[in-house]
């Protein structure tokens, strides 16, 4: 006959199993699961909160406040693609015509109440003439007043950047150009005495690095990169999670890219019925799209599948990997690795384009006895959440995030012999509830469920959905306004930028890079 106490360790393991994937922290507040007449009894729930000492997790997410207040900002976008068309719609500018098709007044109440941020598109300066109309119509229709306010501010097209640069009428600037530009363009809008909000990544190669940090940091402009995971108030509290050490000593870190379209390879130059998209050379000017790039010949699937070239991108690195080193230099503060290793090719897509389709890459950092893998792929849509591996605990951080007890914890050893924690099941969880807030669509496509799923879209704060690239737009008007830092400031974005230049170069290169802390460069090791 059992024992009283096996009895009851057994029923807590069974009623762990069965709460396995249900939140213990909600993003609504703190709330202790009353799932079952156990946990009422019980209280388990509490138990481990209590003993992780972290029942005050949820007050680590940090408030929206009103960001209208102060002198209207004007602003300029520099290229009208798609990424650009978010961004205007987070800033709360949105084509009449498309805002009463997807729902109006009603689908943007919320970002009606709490979005105005008090700013102005006076300039659109986009190299496709398609384009440049629909940034134009779009930053006369704000979403707020349904056009009345973005009326009293006229909008105005600029043929090519330094036209906006120069113009005293624009404040700050929206660069979502294709990446082979965003240094240069940072650099010359920060020395014209214009804020910069930059799209990943910031730079293409090595010797972009310095120049653009240099620029940044010599200017009094507000810089901020477009990475918004830090705006997530699940990914907010995991970084509290961190830092208090519940995972023990750090050794690994995991994450993944793993997509599995034609367009998730950036094979975006056909239409949904295999039709070649819009523009010609009478139509882009082509000339000024390949900027400081080598001449080649007008090419529609360089214009809309540039991410596929290293001549304009580094590919899945600037593309993907940005934003998972930004996730975990965000929560761990790594820095700069010490050595690169990548290895992969170009195996399935061969039609053009020299990009990868499969990359393993390895980033060392033994000054503090850790490692950081990142694997892609683009032919297999399996993925996995970024995973952090502790020596008493490991962590998923994804749009939601879990905390497991290792079983070999001696943190958690009586907690688990005495069955509190199960470390075959998480023993806390932050579930998001904002995944799909942000777009009245909700998310649709492969693409879109990609970056919901990494914790780049949605979360929710105050009870209210968010589009965390709407508050991303906010930090950064805020400081402009109010001063303050920005979360992907221009240090995080010179990491990040060493980080991926040394693995575009062994990658490239087939070689082992090393980082020269002090002379600031990167070392090829053959």
């Amino acid at each position: 006959m059992e024992s009283k106490e096996n009895s009851n360790k057994i029923g807590r393991r069974s009623v762990l199993k069965a709460l396995a994937g249900v939140p213990v922290v909600g993003l609504l507040g703190y709330e202790i699961l009353k799932k079952s007449k156990y946990d009422k009894a019980h209280n388990v729930q509490k138990e481990i909160l209590n003993e992780l000492g972290l029942t005050d997790i949820h007050s680590h997410v940090k408030t929206v406040t009103d960001a209208s207040k102060g002198d209207l900002i004007r602003i300029g976008m520099v290229g009208f693609g798609g990424r650009a068309t978010a961004l205007a719609e987070a800033l709360g500018f949105l084509d009449a015509g498309v805002f009463e098709k997807v729902g109006g007044a009603e689908a943007y109440a919320t970002q009606i109440e709490f979005g105005n941020l008090n700013v102005a598109i006076t300039g659109i300066c986009e190299v496709f003439d398609m384009r440049a109309e629909k940034g134009l119509s779009t930053a006369r229709h704000d979403i707020h007043t349904q056009g009345e306010f973005a009326k009293k501010h006229p909008v105005k097209r600029y043929m090519h950047y330094h036209d906006m640069l120069a113009d005293k009428n624009i404040d700050a600037v929206v660069i979502a150009t294709p990446d082979h530009h965003h240094a240069q363009m940072t650099i010359d809008a920060v020395r014209a005495g214009k804020h910069v909000y930059c799209e990943k990544s910031l730079i293409r190669r090595e010797e972009e690095i310095e120049r653009v940090y240099e620029a940044v940091t010599g200017s009094n402009m507000v810089f901020q990169l477009g990475h918004q995971i830090p705006q997530n108030a699940v990914f907010q509290q995991a970084k509290e999670i961190i830092r208090r050490g519940t995972l023990g000593k750090i050794s690994h870190v995991e994450t993944s890219s793993n997509r599995n379209t034609p367009s998730g390879a950036w094979i975006r130059h056909l239409d949904a019925q295999g039709n070649p998209k819009p523009g010609d050379e009478r139509s882009i000017d082509w000339k000024q799209w390949l900027g400081p790039m080598p001449y080649y010949p007008f090419s529609i699937e360089r214009y809309y599948s540039w991410a596929r070239f290293f001549d304009y991108d580094t590919g899945l690195y600037g593309q993907l990997f940005s934003h998972e080193f930004d996730a975990v230099n965000q929560a761990l503060h790594l820095g700069i690795p010490a050595s690169v290793m990548a290895s992969g090719g170009q195996y399935f897509y061969t039609e053009f384009g020299d990009i990868p389709d499969v990359l393993n890459t390895s980033y060392e950092y033994p000054d503090k006895g850790l490692t950081l893998t990142y694997s892609a792929n683009l032919t297999s849509s399996r993925t996995h959440p970024r995973t952090i591996y502790g020596k008493d605990a490991s962590m998923t951080l994804g749009a939601d995030m879990t905390v497991t007890a290792d079983r070999n914890s001696e943190k958690f050893s009586d907690l688990i012999g005495r069955g509190v924690i199960d470390p075959s099941t998480p023993m806390l969880s932050i579930v998001n509830d904002g995944g799909q807030a942000g777009g009245v669509d909700g998310v649709t496509s492969a693409t879109s469920k990609y970056y919901a799923s990494r914790g780049l879209t949605g979360t929710v704060i105050g009870g209210r959905n968010w589009d965390v690239t709407h508050l991303h737009l906010r930090e950064w008007i805020n400081a402009i306004r109010n001063g303050g830092k920005t979360s992907a400031n221009i240090e995080m974005a010179y990491q990040e930028g060493v980080a991926i230049a040394m693995a575009d170069i062994s990658y490239r290169e087939k070689c082992r890079t090393e980082w020269d802390p002090v002379n600031k460069r990167i070392i090829r090791v053959k």
